[in-house]
C-alpha cells in the first residue's frame, strides 16, 4: 500500500463544510476571532466556489422574512413553519434564524449577487417568503466573501480534504480526522470547538433517474451524509431522522417547480386535466388541523398528488402552457402581449438555466416549449436535509432569550447550537428541527453557530488533549480499504466480483434496494410497515457486517467507500427513527400503512436518539414539542 503523510493542523476552531452554512460561519467567525486572538480552519471535501447544494446556482433565495417592513413577523414565520412540519419543530430555534435571516439577505446583495427589483426598487418577491434572483454564480459570490474573511483571519482553508470521523473523548470533541480526495494524505485536525456543516445525504435511496440520468437530483446534489455521520457516531443526540423530504420536481431532470407554483401561479393536473388538489380536497380533512392551513403543507401536497398516481391517474402535468398564456393576456393590447410572452418564455428557461442545468436539456432535447406544452411533473426519492422541507438532523441548543419557562431546561444547554456534545456545534443540514431556512438561512445559522463556538472557545480555552492512540487507530480505518484492495485484488480476474471485499459502487446499490423496498422508496410508493422496517433492519445488519470489508483501488474509491459509510448511518437511524414514531404524520414523504393515521394525543413528540459506538447499540426516546409564547 501507498505511504500516506500524515498532516496535523492545531487550530480554535474547526468548520467542517463549505456550502452556505459553512461560508455563514467562516465570516462570522473571522470576523470575531481577529478581535479575540484565535485561529480558524476550515475544511471542505470539494471546493467552496462550488460546494454544497447551491452548487450549480439558484433562481430565488427561499427564506427572507422581510421583518423591516412590517409585512410580516417573526411569529408569522413560526406559524408557516409549524404548519408545514405538521407540529414538528423547535421555534426557538427556527425563530433565531428567521430574526437574523433579513441581514445575511442584504450582505447577499452588498457581495453582488442580483436581487430582482420593481420599478418602484422594491424586491420581487416569488411568494411571500422568496425572492426572485440572478443566481446562476450565487454560491461563488457567497464563496468569495467567506474566502476573503478567512484570509484577513489569517485563517487555513483546505479544499479536497474529506472529513471522514470526528474525534470525541469523554463527551467533548476535539477535532476530526480526514483524508486528501487528491494526495496521499491522512489529516488529524485538533481543535477546542468543531462546527459541522457538511450538508445532507441525497442517494441513501434508490433515486428515480437511474443509468444515464443517475447522480441528478436536486436538491442536494451527491451530499453523502457526512453531517449525520459525524455527529452520530460522536454521541450528539439527533432529531427528527424520521423526517425525509420528498420534493416534486420536473420528471427525469429534478428541475424545480417553485417558480411555476409561485410566481407563475401555475396549475398542476392529473392526465385527465384534473386539478388534484381540488379532486382530492376532501382527503385533507383527515390530517386537521394542519390539513386545514394555508398553505397547505408539502408533504399533504404531495400526497394528493400521490392518491391519483395510485390511482392510475398519471402522468402529472405541470400547466405551463396556460400559466403563461393567463400573464400574458393581462397586458393592455396585442402588442404588449407579445412582448410579455416573450419574457415570460426567456424567464421560464432562465429559471433552470439558473439552477438545474440538465432540465433545460431535458426540454430540449424532448421538444417542450413551455409556452406551449405542458411538462410531467414527478415525486422525487426521499432525501435527509435539515434546511428545506425536511427536518433531520442534530438536537441543538437554543438561544437563551427565546426560551420561556417550559423551554429552557429542555431546549438550552449553554450555546446557540452546540449539539450535546461539548464543542460541537451544528448548522445547516446538520441541525435538526428548524426546517425551511434554506440557502440564506443556512447561512444566517452558520454566522449564529459560528459566534457561539466563539464564545465556547474563549469561555474554555484550553488545548484538546487528543489520545494518540485514538488517532492512529482512526487513520487505520480511514486506510483500510485502501489495504483491503491491495491484499486481494488478485485473487480473482475481475477487481470488481471478489469473495474478499466489496466495492463502494455495489454497496451503495445494496443499501439503496433494501431502503427503496422496506423503508418506502419510489417503488413502493413511500409506504412502509413495523415488519417491512424489521426486515430492513434485519438486512442492514449484515450489509454493516460487510462495511467492514469495502474495497478501494484509489483515493476517489475511498471517499466513496466511507461516503457509503456514512450514508449507511443516516439509513439505520431513518428507519429506526420511522419505527419509533407509531404513526403517520407525514403523508406525501412516508406512509406506516400499518399505523396510517395521525396520533397528535401521543406523538405531538420529537423522536430522537443516541448511538453508542462503543456498544453499536441505539437509544429511542420522545422530546416534548414546546411552543414559545407570542412573539
Amino acid at each position: 500500500m501507498a505511504d500516506f503523510e500524515v498532516k496535523t493542523v492545531e487550530t480554535d476552531l474547526l468548520i467542517c463544510g463549505g456550502g452556505m452554512a459553512a461560508c455563514g460561519a467562516a465570516v462570522e467567525a473571522s470576523y470575531w476571532a481577529k478581535k479575540k486572538g484565535l485561529k480558524v480552519a476550515l475544511v471542505d471535501k470539494a471546493a467552496m466556489d462550488r460546494s454544497g447544494a447551491v452548487a450549480m446556482g439558484l433562481s430565488a433565495i427561499n427564506q427572507y422574512v422581510d421583518l423591516n417592513s412590517g409585512n410580516n413577523t417573526l411569529q408569522d414565520y413560526m406559524d408557516y413553519v409549524r404548519n408545514d412540519l405538521m407540529g414538528i419543530t423547535r421555534e426557538d430555534v427556527v425563530a433565531n434564524i428567521a430574526r437574523h435571516v433579513d441581514s445575511t439577505v442584504h450582505l447577499f446583495e452588498k457581495w453582488g449577487l442580483p436581487i430582482w427589483k420593481d420599478q418602484d426598487g422594491n424586491y420581487v418577491h416569488e411568494g411571500r417568503w422568496q425572492l426572485m434572483i440572478n443566481g446562476e454564480s450565487y454560491k461563488v459570490i457567497v464563496a468569495e466573501a467567506a474566502k476573503n474573511a478567512l484570509a484577513a483571519a489569517n485563517a487555513q482553508i483546505f479544499e479536497r480534504v474529506f472529513i471522514t470521523h470526528p474525534i470525541v473523548k469523554d463527551g467533548k470533541c476535539m477535532g476530526a480526522v480526514g483524508f486528501n480526495v487528491r494526495e496521499n494524505k491522512v489529516y488529524v485536525f485538533k481543535a477546542k470547538a468543531t462546527l459541522v456543516a457538511m450538508g445532507g445525504a441525497v442517494h441513501v435511496f434508490k433515486p428515480r433517474s437511474t443509468g444515464e440520468g443517475f447522480g441528478r437530483s436536486w436538491y442536494p446534489p451527491f451530499n453523502s451524509g457526512a453531517s449525520a455521520f459525524f455527529t452520530i457516531y460522536g454521541g450528539a443526540e439527533m432529531t427528527c431522522q424520521e423526517v425525509r423530504f420528498i420534493p416534486v420536481r420536473f420528471k427525469d431532470a429534478y428541475g424545480p417547480v417553485g417558480a411555476w407554483f409561485l410566481l407563475f401561479k401555475s396549475v398542476a393536473t392529473n392526465a385527465r386535466n384534473e386539478n388534484y388538489m381540488q379532486t382530492n380536497a376532501a382527503e385533507l380533512e383527515k390530517w386537521v388541523p394542519y390539513g386545514k392551513v394555508k398553505p397547505v403543507p408539502a408533504n399533504l401536497r404531495n400526497w394528493l398528488m400521490m392518491l391519483d398516481v395510485m390511482d392510475g391517474k398519471s402522468p402529472i402535468y405541470m400547466q405551463t402552457a396556460d400559466a403563461i398564456k393567463k400573464i400574458a393576456d393581462q397586458a393592455p393590447d396585442e402588442k404588449a402581449a407579445k412582448k410579455k410572452l416573450k419574457e415570460l418564455e426567456a424567464e421560464a428557461w432562465e429559471d433552470f438555466l439558473d439552477m438545474t442545468i440538465s432540465q433545460a436539456i431535458l426540454w430540449a432535447a424532448t421538444n417542450v416549449e413551455p409556452e406551449v406544452k405542458a411538462s410531467e411533473i414527478m415525486a422525487c426519492d426521499p432525501y435527509f436535509i435539515g434546511s428545506h422541507s425536511g427536518a433531520s438532523g442534530a438536537w441543538v441548543s437554543g438561544p437563551e432569550d427565546l426560551q420561556n419557562s417550559d423551554t429552557k431546561g429542555e431546549y438550552f444547554w449553554g450555546y446557540p447550537n452546540m449539539t450535546t456534545v461539548q464543542g460541537m456545534f451544528a448548522a445547516g443540514d446538520a441541525s435538526g428541527a428548524s426546517s425551511h431556512k434554506f440557502s440564506s438561512g443556512s447561512h444566517a445559522e452558520g454566522r449564529i453557530a459560528a459566534k457561539a463556538a466563539i464564545s465556547y472557545i474563549v469561555d474554555h480555552n484550553e488545548a484538546p488533549k487528543v489520545d494518540q492512540a485514538q488517532v492512529d487507530a482512526l487513520k487505520a480505518a480511514v486506510l483500510k480499504p485502501i489495504e483491503t484492495f491491495e491484499k486481494f485484488k488478485d485473487a480473482t480476474t475481475d477487481p470488481e466480483v471478489n469473495p474478499n471485499y466489496i466495492r463502494a459502487k455495489q454497496y451503495m446499490y445494496r443499501l439503496q434496494k433494501i431502503m427503496d423496498e422496506y423503508a418506502g422508496g419510489v417503488s413502493s410508493q413511500f409506504k412502509t410497515s413495523d415488519r417491512l422496517l424489521e426486515k430492513g433492519l434485519e438486512l442492514l445488519a449484515f450489509l454493516k457486517e460487510d462495511a467492514e470489508n469495502l474495497a478501494a483501488g484509489n483515493l476517489h474509491e475511498l471517499m466513496r467507500a466511507w461516503e457509503s459509510v456514512h450514508r449507511t448511518f443516516q439509513a439505520e437511524a431513518h428507519m429506526r427513527s420511522i419505527l419509533f414514531r407509531e404513526e403517520t404524520r407525514w403523508p406525501g414523504y412516508y406512509f406506516r400503512a400499518d399505523k396510517p393515521s395521525m396520533d397528535n394525543k401521543n406523538w405531538l413528540a420529537f423522536c430522537n436518539c443516541v448511538y453508542n459506538k462503543d456498544t453499536n447499540e441505539w437509544k429511542m426516546m420522545k422530546k416534548p414539542v414546546k411552543y414559545l409564547s407570542k412573539l
